[in-house]
């Protein structure tokens, strides 16, 4: 693949056809699926914008919706982590099998609920392929429950914003229950969705940085400056 690949597909799972938007650049260094959290769809500035950030650094990226929009009609549905963890291991399959990705590491990203169902599908795999890396932006982790936490093993680091006190509160108690390897980065001043300004860059880079290293065993962005706690 000598130029970079945009592609608007559908991924077929048991007659829901979920659409993605999938960019790879070429001779990509691994695949991110981004999983956006409640209330937000694929087309998500914020993720988008990391997203590009990833694909500037060589990593292939996929923004998939997991609900359709007759489906995503209110919080029982945004918030059925099991629902939304079922359908991104399903897509995760799905990708594994095509000719173009399915050589590429796997990683998630998740924001919100985003977050949660791709710790639970991570951890549900069952060794039918493997997720190498997880990003979690302003992410619900507890959602996945604790089991989930304890099972994950995939390396994965934790964005919060430092003024995001609650979701903070909840990223601390979930990052307790993870026994793989594992990061918490608290980005200075910023709240939930990273609207400061350099806030939301900051995630893309350490999330390049995360990717980096455990997709393709590449030396990773250097850290923000803040508070930040490794395992």
């Amino acid at each position: 693949m000598s130029t970079i690949l945009r592609e608007e597909i559908g991924i077929d799972l048991s007659g829901v056809v979920l659409p993605g938007d999938l960019v790879c650049p070429p001779r990509a260094a691994g695949l991110v699926l981004f999983a956006h959290g409640s209330g937000s769809s694929r087309l998500s500035p914020r993720n988008r914008y990391v997203a590009g950030h990833l694909n500037h650094a060589g990593i292939a990226t996929l923004l998939t919706d997991l609900l359709l929009p007759e489906e995503d009609v209110g919080l029982a549905q945004r918030f059925d982590i099991g629902l939304l963890a079922t359908r991104l291991e399903g897509i995760t399959c799905a990708v594994s099998g095509m000719a173009q990705l399915g050589h590429l590491r796997l990683g998630y990203f998740g924001a919100s609920t985003g977050a949660a169902a791709a710790i639970r599908a991570a951890a549900m795999t069952g060794g039918r392929y493997r997720i190498d890396a997880v990003v979690s932006r302003g992410g619900r982790p507890d959602l996945a429950g604790h089991d989930a936490l304890a099972a994950l093993s995939a390396p994965t680091l934790l964005i919060v914003g430092g003024a995001d006190t609650e979701v903070l509160h909840l990223n601390e108690r979930a990052y307790a229950w993870m026994s793989c390897e594992k990061h918490f980065e608290i980005v200075a001043g910023a709240t939930h969705l990273f609207e400061e300004p350099g806030a939301l860059e900051v995630v893309a880079r350490l999330a390049a940085g995360w990717f980096a290293t455990h997709l393709a065993g590449r030396r990773g962005a250097e850290p923000a400056t803040g508070e930040q706690e490794t395992s």
